[in-house]
């Protein structure tokens, strides 16, 4: 077990959006096989808390997500990027970002970025954005 918080992204990364909430091929065992490899996995989202907590539950419901998810920890934040100093009780370099979107990557902390795919439409059932972000996660630890 290695000793990175692992900070998950939602829209774009795990399901399309926040609105359509089209969840990502194989989410559920990038879920699982992280949950392996992590000892803590937060959840970084511009989704607030409680409209994340519903989408969460559904999947949940639905077994697209396991049962923990619904119940994670989730990271409020505020301003324009995703600090990671917002993690309570890790330094930023002890945490790995899992997000599609460079833009909230906050200055100084790119080391701690792992790029995913946009899930975009037409939301292909073939779609390897999770497997491949497996790899990389498994290769960075």
């Amino acid at each position: 077990m290695n000793s990175y918080v692992l900070a998950l992204d939602l829209e774009g990364t795990l399901i399309s959006n926040a609105m359509s909430q089209i969840p990502r091929p194989g989410l559920a065992e990038f879920l699982n096989r992280c949950a392996e490899l992590f000892p803590r996995i937060v959840m970084f989202t511009t989704v607030k808390e409680e409209r994340f907590r519903k989408i969460a539950r559904l999947l949940v419901e639905e077994r697209i997500a396991p049962s923990w998810f619904a119940e994670m920890e989730y990271i409020a934040w505020h301003g324009k990027t995703k600090d990671l100093q917002f993690v309570p009780g890790v330094r930023p370099h002890q945490v790995l970002l899992v997000d599609d979107f460079e833009k909230y990557v906050h200055p100084g902390q790119e080391a701690q970025w792992l790029e995913i795919e946009h899930f975009d439409h037409p939301y292909s059932s073939a779609d390897t954005g999770l497997a491949k972000m497996l790899n990389t996660l498994a290769a960075r630890i």
